[in-house]
This record gives structure tokens, sequence and C-alpha cells, in this order.
């Protein structure tokens, strides 16, 4: 488990309520420390990252150490969020872990092209999402080092 010292914020811009309960619930049960924030499509989830509107005092947006990103969202999908992200010098090095049920290939080399870190297919049970977080867990959020804060 993360320590005090070493929570980092995990962003998760999903638009499926399921979806997101069940993420919560997972992350939850994993006994994961860290700060866990959600938002519904790719234009909340700039917004969160460019601090504006709802977003615009830094204690509401903490800079994530990690972005939990679906393709398919309304407003702003995830391609062009991810496209975004990693054309901004101060959000670029954020990594971004796709987190989809598209299986296309074209989308598996978009994610790559467009700098996301991985491209992970969504679980369809309960079981199966624990244990992707429990990997998630062991391999992000406590061995490689969180993105260092930036002053946006």
């Amino acid at each position: 488990m993360a320590s005090e010292e070493q929570r980092i914020t995990i962003l998760i811009a999903d638009d499926d309520d399921e979806d997101r309960l069940m993420t919560e619930e997972a992350f939850r049960d994993a006994h994961l420390a860290n700060d866990i924030r959600f938002v519904e499509h790719g234009e909340e989830l700039m917004d969160y990252l460019k601090r504006r509107g709802k977003y615009a005092a830094p204690d509401s947006a903490p800079r994530p150490g990690v972005i939990l990103l679906d393709l398919n969202m309304p407003r702003k999908d995830g391609r062009e969020a991810l496209a975004e992200i990693k054309a901004d010098p101060t959000l670029a090095t954020i990594p971004v872990f796709v987190l989809t049920t598209s299986d296309e290939e074209e989308d598996v080399h978009t994610t790559y092209e467009l700098g996301g870190s991985s491209f992970i297919k969504k679980p369809v049970t309960f079981e199966a999402l624990m244990s992707l977080v429990s990997t998630l867990t062991r391999y992000e959020f406590q061995i490689v080092d969180p993105t260092p804060d930036a002053d946006d």
C-alpha cells in the first residue's frame, strides 16, 4: 500500500455509471490508499487537467499521477483527449492507461501512437476487474515512482 508520502491521485475518465461504480468498489476492496477521482467525458477530463470551470481551485483538481481513460466517451472521446494530453508539455508526463471495451486493432495502434502507456481491455466481471486493479496497484502505484507534481 502506498505510504502517506507516495499517495497519488488516480483520475478515471469513464462515461458509464456502472463501470465507474464497479471500478471505485474494486479500488476500495483492494484497500488502495490513493485518492481516486472520476470524470464523465473527455471535455470534463480536460477541464480537470487544465483546472477550468468547477476544477479551477487547485484542491478540486490535484494533479493525477496516472489517468485511466475510456476511449468511447461523449463530447470528446478518449482518443481526442489522449492526443490533447500528450501534446501539452505540462500534462504529457502523466501516464495514461487506456481502459476500454474496444478490442479494435486500430484503437490499440492509435493508443500507442498518441503516447498512451498501455491499452487494457475492460474486464467484464468484477473478479477480473479486481485482478486488474491488483496488478495495476502492484505495478503503477507501488513500483513505479509517481509523476512529480507540476506547478500549473
